[in-house]
């Protein structure tokens, strides 16, 4: 669970990040150093699939469904925790967004942002386990920032909709597929409009 914490007591606030389905990795320890950097609060981010750290990426899109929402909503609380912080906002990429969205609901967080997570559980990784953000949303929450690509496939137009409806604050980058803002190595990555999505979140988290 690797974490910057700066060196001000007791801190104003701080963030949990949840990685994306690739899980924890140099580039979550510089999102997290970039996070603690920007704002000066202390910066926590924890692995989704403790113990399966070593599962290739094809073997996670087909095992999301084994991940149980009690437990990752747990460790993120634990994460919240270890900031040391009362006010903590959550943020998350891809599938960390769609935690993220569950994590609003959670009442432990005092703002969440998602970077194009999902806003149904899709099909393939329906289970017991996994309730619908979407579903959780429709009950108290906290503000939610939803930064989404308009030609991702992962946040169809309905859902979007969806999610806006039940009061989130919705930004859309109309020709942006899905992950283009966190791993500059991606094909999606588009440098303008990730600059933009990071301007909008952080006035988000200040707020």
């Amino acid at each position: 669970m690797p974490d910057s914490a700066p060196d001000a007591e007791p801190p104003a606030a701080g963030i949990v990040v949840i990685p994306d389905i690739m899980g924890l990795r140099p580039l979550m320890d510089g999102h997290v150093q970039r996070l603690s950097e920007a704002t000066g609060w202390p910066v926590c981010a924890f692995e989704p699939w403790p113990g399966r750290e070593e599962l290739p990426v094809a073997q996670r899109l087909e095992q999301v469904g084994s991940l149980d929402d009690a437990a990752v909503l747990a460790d993120a609380a634990a994460a919240a925790d270890a900031t040391g912080a009362d006010q903590v906002a959550v943020l998350g990429f891809c599938m960390g967004g769609m935690y993220a969205l569950k994590a609003a609901a959670s009442g432990r967080f005092s703002r969440a942002v998602s970077f194009y997570g999902m806003i149904r559980v899709p099909d393939a990784w329906a289970s017991d386990t996994q309730a619908q953000p979407l579903d959780l949303l429709t009950g108290p929450h906290c503000p939610v920032l939803a930064i989404i690509g308009g030609a991702d496939t992962w946040t169809p137009p309905d859902d979007v909709n969806e999610l806006r409806s039940i009061g989130a604050e919705v930004v859309v980058y109309p020709d942006a597929e899905h992950g283009f803002v966190h791993d500059p190595d991606r094909p999606a990555h588009r440098a303008d409009d990730a600059a933009d999505a990071w301007r909008r979140a952080l006035e988000f988290l200040r707020r």
